[in-house]
């Protein structure tokens, strides 16, 4: 099952997909551009992964100090970088390269403490497309992503879709790809990653309590491009969901 969250005539409500348009769980069906998407579930700690694919972790072997052979790089973000599906996101003056990261998004449904690998994929509720980006004129001499490259406002999108983990049989059995004004740019696919979500969800449950809304971004292939103002950028998962989201400058927010 998809469900998404939008806010309409005032109010938040659950909707599904009812072919070119949604419904919304009073019934009402309306047309998708009518309603502001937001996150499709209420969203706890956000838990982000970097260099977990293989391909991207090759793409930017100049500027690492890290390999596949280190434990995951994971940072947290900020409440006030997501937005939803068909948002637009900031991307501030005078920066020389901001990109997108198609992302598979890991829902925790349930308490997850000291959870083995095994047992690891019960504590899931289910997925989303994530678009996370990054402003790499801010990164330092090391690749450690800092609170100016990765925790934006308006840089982490989320959606459209939450879908059931009963509905994705094998979440390391998915493709995904980014267009940009309608261009393929990157293709991946999820089988790709360096750690799985099994291991991902064992090791930070191992030192931290995953609970239920809390999202584990699981990281990007290789082909990330930069993007400018104007720029429309989907990110799709087969499955999961396409994801839309335009970039605009600082005057869409009166600076």
């Amino acid at each position: 099952m998809k469900k998404a969250r939008v806010a309409y005539a005032g109010a938040i409500h659950e909707a599904m997909p009812h072919g070119e348009k949604i419904r919304l769980a009073d019934g009402r069906v309306v047309a998708e551009d009518a309603v502001v998407w937001l996150p499709p579930f209420e969203v706890g700690t956000i838990i982000a992964l970097g260099l977990n694919y293989a391909d991207h972790l090759k793409e930017l072997s100049g500027e690492l100090t890290v390999t596949a052979k280190d434990e995951p790089l994971v940072f947290l973000k900020g409440a006030g970088t997501l937005i939803g599906h068909r948002g637009q996101t900031r991307r501030p003056a005078g920066v020389a390269f901001m990109h997108y990261e198609c992302e598979l998004a890991v829902v925790i449904g349930k308490t997850a403490r000291n959870v083995s690998k095994a047992d690891a994929l019960q504590h899931v509720a289910g997925y989303t497309v994530c678009n996370d980006y990054a402003i790499r004129d801010y990164l330092e001499n090391w690749y450690r992503p800092n609170l100016r490259v990765k925790n934006r406002d308006t840089c982490t999108v989320l959606g459209p879709w939450f879908v059931d983990a009963a509905d994705v049989p094998d979440p390391h059995a998915l493709s995904l790809r980014t267009l940009v004004n309608g261009k393929v740019t990157q293709q991946g696919h999820t089988g790709n990653m360096v750690n799985d979500i099994p291991e991902l969800i064992a090791y930070l449950s191992s030192f931290m309590t995953l609970r239920a809304g809390d999202v584990i971004l699981t990281g990007t292939p290789e082909g990330v491009v930069n993007v400018n103002v104007g720029d429309e950028v989907v990110t799709e998962i087969d499955g999961i969901g396409r994801l839309v989201n335009t970039i605009v400058g600082d005057e869409a927010f009166g600076l």
